[in-house]
This record gives structure tokens, sequence and C-alpha cells, in this order.
């Protein structure tokens, strides 16, 4: 007679034996994967940082002291040339919402490769207007057209053409610390001062104070402000001629800063009343990042014009914005976008809001980032360094600070390190870059979340000089 086991394995001894052949089989399988890594040849970063430095234009930056060269990546996790898995709570920054190598996606990918690679919108393909009917469908309502390009930088520049093209008016309003792309016109609607490195800006884009309340630019507190930040639009669009406001709903790089209720309903009264548009540009913010498909959902808002990249295809290259029927019929010259709507880029973001819809990932992200912010919050009371947690859904920030809300910027890269040195990537944004950020697959576990929050904690303890 076999003596009853305890706990796990209490039902019988046939069961504890499947269990433990499937824990081996795990093992092989990982070992298996190690060996495929380590025979593989890379050439490590060392090397790589040779060939960067001189074969790269300097600008191009890296996070970390002891950077790691990555070489897979697996749904939430990534792996580097010796075999280290890394829990990815970055996602490429706001990428990788589906998971990397998504096998769903993946598998997509492969087979549109397979048949048609690339063409352009000069040809008729489906995949291009099959996209754009799916954008129609799940954007806020009457949002409709859309235009296809290849980055988020380019899906700004065209939205802010497009606004130009309708209203007939030139300048731009923006917000500080808000981070809206790369190229000329794009850099200038920028208001992060890291990423304007145009020596010579535009005189036709004015900015105006974000909703920053850690760090009020009028000194206020919210709710007795009365959002005196969102007033100063109309500050400014009532004494000239402007085409739009462009702001994005969670502004990401300028370290997850996260407007009060009530601030974009009156930023929406407002432009209405001075005949001014509204592009929300959801590059890092969209498809389930915060727990709505859209950032601005949050606030029932809607946008005029909206922008999309990043998570739209899961990493593969794209960009696009979409507007409703009134709008976009102002838009007749010929324009094209050489890979904007390529074949395999379509069906790659087609394939990821499916993905998105049929595993729920945007109640997913509602349901871990509330989870992941209670347990920050928790972090936040034994831990002075922690000067505010905010963001929604598994966008989310924790800004670092000494004392008199001194942005603790130094600490942050120590951390950061020390994080990556467990094997857990996270990011650092913000004006001071002492913001720690969050914006991992929206694939991770409750159980991913408990490791992170555990491993922040006992580095805070031990200090973070």
């Amino acid at each position: 007679m076999f003596t009853p086991c305890r706990g796990r394995f209490q039902t019988c001894p046939y069961k504890t034996i499947v269990f433990m052949e499937r824990i081996f089989q795990k093992a092989r399988s990982l070992q298996k994967q190690k060996d495929f890594i380590m025979t593989t040849n890379h050439i490590g970063p060392d090397a790589i940082l040779q060939k960067k430095q001189e074969y790269l234009i300097p600008c191009v930056y890296h996070f970390y002291r002891k950077p790691m060269q990555i070489v897979r990546g697996k749904m939430q996790h990534l792996y580097d040339h010796t075999g280290k898995q890394y829990l990815d709570f970055y996602g490429g920054v706001s990428v990788m919402n589906a998971g990397h190598c998504n096998p769903e996606v993946v598998e997509k990918i492969c087979e549109q490769v397979r048949t048609l690679q690339h063409t352009t919108a000069i040809y008729l393909t489906q995949p291009i207007v099959d996209l754009a009917e799916k954008l129609a469908q799940i954007t806020p309502r009457s949002l409709k057209r859309s235009f296809f390009c290849a980055s988020g930088s380019e899906a700004n520049e065209g939205a802010a053409l497009l606004a130009q093209l309708y209203t007939g008016k030139n300048k731009f309003v923006a917000i500080q610390q808000g981070l809206h792309g790369r190229t000329k016109l794009t850099m200038n609607l920028t208001g992060l001062p890291m990423w304007r490195t145009d020596p010579n800006p535009l005189s036709d884009v004015v900015h105006i104070p974000g909703a920053y309340c850690y760090r009020c630019a009028y000194g206020l507190t919210y709710p007795r402000c009365d959002l005196t930040c969102a007033w100063r639009l109309e500050d400014v669009v009532k004494n000239g001629e402007y085409a739009a406001f462009i702001a994005e709903p969670i502004q990401g790089n300028g370290g997850i800063l996260t407007p009060p209720p009530g601030y974009f309903k009156l930023i929406r009264e407002i432009l209405d009343r001075y005949h001014v548009l509204f592009i929300a540009d959801e590059v890092q913010t969209g498809f389930g990042r915060t727990g709505e498909m859209f950032a601005i959902e949050h606030w029932d808002v809607l946008p005029d014009i909206m922008t999309l990249a990043k998570a739209l295809a899961n990493g593969t290259p794209i960009g696009a914005f979409i507007t409703n029927d009134t709008i976009a019929s102002s838009y007749t010259r010929p324009g094209a976008s050489t890979t904007g709507g390529n074949p395999v880029s379509a069906t790659a973001a087609l394939a990821t809001i499916d993905v998105i819809e049929k595993h729920q990932l945007v109640e997913r992200a509602r349901t871990l980032g509330a989870y992941f912010q209670e347990k920050l919050l928790e972090l936040q009371q034994r831990h002075t360094i922690i000067g505010e947690v905010r963001g929604k859904g598994l966008m989310l920030g924790v800004e670092l600070v000494k004392e008199d809300k001194i942005p603790a910027a130094e600490e942050t890269d120590h951390i950061l390190e020390r994080l990556k040195d467990c094997g857990i990537l996270a990011g650092k944004t913000g004006v001071s870059r002492n913001v720690l950020t969050f914006q991992p697959p929206l694939v991770i576990t409750g159980t991913d979340i408990d490791h992170v929050a555990k491993t922040l904690d006992s580095i805070l303890y031990s200090g973070c000089s």
C-alpha cells in the first residue's frame, strides 16, 4: 500500500512521477536552448561596442554600463549570448505588446513573406485594406480613414501635414515633456529637451506646460488648481492661427506623465471653441498598453486625428495616422510611402490585433496593471526614494527622488543596472532620467510582477548608490 503524499503530490505516486518528468523535460528543453545560444556564432558585447563606435553615428546610444548582447526573445523573456534569461519589463519601449516572437504573429508573417514580401500602395493588395478596415473598427468612433507609413515619426509628420491641409493654418501647440519623433517637424513638436537636437528649431510650434501634477509648473495642486495647465492652451490658441494641438494621452518618455480626470475634456472644449484640431499621439500608448485599446479612451474624448506605430505590428516596422471622412477629404493630391502598408507589415499588424483581441490582452493589462501599481505603492510606503507612482494599465512609472524632490538620476541608473544583473529589464524616462519605467509585454503573469516587485524591494533596501 502506498503512503499518501502531502501537499502538491497528495493524489498518487504516479502523478508525482509524471509531474517530476515534466520538470526534467522542461530543464532539458532550457538546456538545449542555452546550448544552442552558446554554440551560435555571436561576437559578444565588446565587439558590438567596437563596431558601433566605428560605424554608427554617435547619437545611437545604449543602456547600461555593462551592456549585454540580446540574441533571442520568447514572449516576456529575452536571452543574451551567454544564454542568460531576462524578464523584459520594457517591451522594446512599449512595442512588444503581444510578446517577443509570439508564434501566432510569427507564423502569419512567415506565411506572407513566402507569398508576397513587397509591392507599394500603387498596386492593389489585400492586407493594407483589411488593416485599414480593422483599424476603423477598433479606434474611437468616426475615425475611419488611414494612411500607412513606416514609423511613429512619419505618422506624426503626416498627421501634422493633414491638419495643415484641412485647416489652411500652419502653427501647432504641443506639450512640454512630450516626444513626437526625430524628423524635422516632429522634433520641433517634441517638448523634451533631450530629444530636441535640431539646432535651428521652427518658429511655428508653441509648447505649454503639461499635467505634471507631481511637479506642477504653476506650483498648484490638483484639484484646487482648476486645471490651470489646460487653460493655458486657450491663452495660446486665441491669439493665433493654429492648425492642431498634439499630445500623448500619457507622456511616455516624459516620465509616464498621466493627466488627471477632466484634463482632456477641457482641452477638447477649448480646441472646439477656436476650431483647432486635436492629434492624439498613441504611438506608445496604443493597442491595450494602458488597459484600454487606446489611452485617450480613459478620458472619453474623441481626437480628430490619431497616430499609431510601435505595438501596431508587434515590432514589425509600421506607422499610421487615422482620421474621419471630412478631414481625410482634404488630402487628395498624390501621396505614398514606399513601405507604408507593406503586405508583411500589414499582415503582422492584423495578426497582432487578432492576438490582442483573442487573448483579451487589453483586459489583462487593466487587471495586471492595477495589481502591479498596488505593489509599487506598497514599495513607496517603505522606501522614501520613491516620490510618486503613476500611469495606467501596464504603462507605469516610479519617480525616484532625494530630499526636496531632487531627481535621483544616478540612483535610477544604479537600480536599472542592478535589475539587469538580476535578470530584469526596465526603462528610465523623464526630463532628468529619474523615472523608473515599466512597459512589459501584455502577456506577463502575476508571478512575474511579484518577482519584479520583490527584486526591486531588495535592491532598494540594499542601497542605491
